[in-house]
């Protein structure tokens, strides 16, 4: 499926349920795809709960770029992506996410979006080596709405707070990119599916 954005089109990779009881829009990270295994875990996940899937690749990589560029353009092409999808699946609950890169762009337009929840895998709390460059306020963003953060003990980007969020999971050992632990990343999405239905 193709939306068009105000950044360009972007592609939507679709997993339907019969009677979905939720509609779950999630997103790969900066320079990634929507084939990463944690993103697939997280599909599969929401399948299982009765959840509708839409992988979105986002405008910039459709265009085969691999920085996102402005955040202003990547969340107002975000806000419209979700818009279009309200309109083919109605009023379905959204649960929004992706990894990385992705993970900011579902916390900052999480309120715009009325997102149920948040899913944040590798959430980049800072640029690797700059903790100064705090991206915590993004993590806040969504204010009430429930944010779930699955990070690896070892990302160079820094791991958030228990505190900045309604879960933070950590998968020892692990950097950036998963490796192993995506049983944890399944096993902690499952009760908030359910919650989020």
């Amino acid at each position: 499926m193709r939306i068009e954005t105000s950044a360009g089109p972007a592609e939507i990779e679709l997993d339907e349920v019969a009677e979905p009881a939720f509609l779950l829009v999630i997103t790969h990270g900066a320079g990634g795809g929507v084939e990463a295994k944690d993103i697939l875990v997280a599909r599969d996940s929401a399948l299982e709960a009765g959840g509708s899937v839409a992988r979105v690749v986002q405008p910039y990589r459709v265009a085969g770029r691999r920085a996102p560029g402005s955040a202003d353009k990547q969340d107002e092409a975000w806000i419209e992506i979700v818009a279009a999808l309200r309109e083919r699946f109605g009023e379905l609950p959204i649960v929004q996410g992706g990894r990385s890169n992705g993970a900011r762009v579902a916390c900052r337009t999480a309120v715009a979006v009325g997102a149920r929840g948040v899913i944040a895998l590798s959430f980049p709390l800072h640029p690797p080596g700059k903790p100064e460059k705090s991206r915590r306020d993004e993590l806040l963003a969504p204010g009430d709405i429930e944010v779930v953060v699955i990070n690896g003990g070892s990302d160079p980007f820094g791991v958030p707070d228990a505190a900045d969020a309604a879960e933070v999971r950590v998968i020892p050992k692990q950097a950036h990119a998963f490796r192993t632990g995506f049983d944890v990343i399944a096993a902690t999405l499952a009760p908030w599916f359910a919650r989020w239905r």
